[in-house]
């Protein structure tokens, strides 16, 4: 095998772990106190994010809000300098979601949705 072939195969190894490496290693880092996603239910008619059919998958931060006794979400810590959000799943990226989907369900700090029935103001908290 040529020289350069060579470390080309092992530049390209070495490019192909360091990208298994990102994927896996973001989840590890966190930092500082964790961001909530909270449900709070609330009285109103104004328009609502309908979220009855939404996946657990995809919207993890606000179905385990839903479904818990305290309305909130399982913690997420933020990386080091920003890096973890380029990789992993935010709850701020589940809010933004709601939020180009339905503008007119969007707060100033959040967003509301309708599941079962109900209608729960949704954010983002930091405790």
């Amino acid at each position: 095998m040529r020289r350069v072939t060579r470390n080309l195969l092992v530049a390209i190894a070495l490019i192909a772990v360091a990208l298994l490496a990102l994927g896996a290693l973001p989840s590890y880092l966190g930092s500082g106190d964790p961001y909530y996603l909270t449900a709070e239910p609330i009285e109103t008619n104004e328009t609502a994010a309908d979220v009855n059919n939404v996946s657990d998958r995809r919207y993890p931060f606000l179905t385990s809000a839903i479904a818990s006794e305290d309305g909130r979400s399982e913690g997420y810590q933020s990386g080091p300098y920003g890096m973890k959000e380029w990789f992993t799943h935010t709850p701020f990226d589940e809010v933004d979601a709601l939020t180009q989907q339905v503008p007119e369900a969007a707060t100033e700090d959040g967003v509301r949705v309708r599941r079962d029935g109900r209608i729960y103001h949704v954010e983002v908290v930091r405790p």
